[in-house]
């Protein structure tokens, strides 16, 4: 866990308040507690309440105020109820931490999978996101502003041998973070890609492809991005992919003026040279 924050100075920004969904294990509880030790109070959205309440007594112990709401995010109407639940506890939303997301049963190429198993990972990938952001979106904009945080994948801009739906709804994930960057930076909303790489959980030790795997990324790696990107030290790379274990903060701030000028870290078209007409 982090020190404890100290505000710094200059014209307050979005309140020190985050939601972070799938808190209850894994990355979203390292998240959530990283949050907590860095000066915010968290609302916690998952499925399992007992797992949330978990998180909670230790966001609790670091001194901040804890909020848990179980409930199904695929689910758009009890996720809308929730999402105003907590952000009225605890007075508005300035952070929104995309975290919650599945992955397919099997680790098989598209023809050997469950077409329905595939779909409810594209599901379950992206419509949490979409439904909570959704829900969150206006109480920003009325305050002026606010960051969204999507826990994404190397897996949604490189293809791979197996679990098509995670490749699929990360690629997904992605545009959207995209398409909300370009909607409405304008209006203080930045909005990002975050990249865990291969942080040690249930689910990543349970998959196949990470058997015998001696080398993780470590979750600080994780937990200091997202921090960056909450004390708005990374505002200038909104609408971009970062990935932990890779990037650095200071190296994503040293470069930020090449990253925005090449219009790099973005889901993409890639022209084959210059006189490609759908390079413009």
């Amino acid at each position: 866990m982090t020190d404890q924050y100290t505000p710094p100075s200059g014209p307050p920004g979005p309140p020190r308040t985050a939601v972070v969904t799938g808190a209850g294990r894994g990355i979203g509880r390292h998240l959530a507690l990283a949050l907590a030790g860095h000066g915010f109070d968290v609302a916690l959205l998952g499925r399992t309440a007992a797992r949330l309440e978990e998180t909670a007594e230790e966001v609790r112990a670091a001194g901040r105020r804890a909020v848990v709401a179980a409930v199904d995010l695929v689910d758009p109407e009890a996720t809308r109820a929730a999402a105003a639940t907590v952000a009225e506890a605890l007075g508005g939303v300035g952070l929104l931490v995309n975290n919650a997301g599945v992955i397919e049963e099997r680790e098989a190429a598209f023809a050997d999978d469950d077409v329905a198993d595939v779909w409810r990972v594209v599901e379950g990938t992206l419509r949490p996101p979409m439904n909570v952001t959704h829900a969150l979106l206006g109480g920003m904009l009325a305050r002026g502003g606010g960051r969204v945080v999507q826990v994404n994948s190397g897996f949604g801009h490189r293809a791979g041998p197996a679990y098509t739906g995670y490749q699929v709804g990360k690629g997904a994930l992605a545009r959207f973070t995209s398409a909300l960057d370009a909607q409405y930076r304008d209006r203080g909303i930045r909005a990002f890609d975050l990249a865990p790489g291969v942080v040690p959980t249930d689910m990543s030790t349970r998959m196949p492809m990470h058997r015998g795997r001696t080398e993780w990324t470590p979750v600080e790696a994780v937990t200091g991005l997202l921090l960056a990107i909450a004390d708005g030290r990374l505002d200038r790379l909104s609408g971009r992919f970062l990935r932990a274990g890779a990037d650095t903060v200071e190296a994503l701030v040293a470069h930020a003026d090449e990253i925005v000028a090449a219009d790099a870290r973005r889901l993409r078209l890639v022209p084959y040279g210059p006189d490609d007409p759908l390079g413009a």
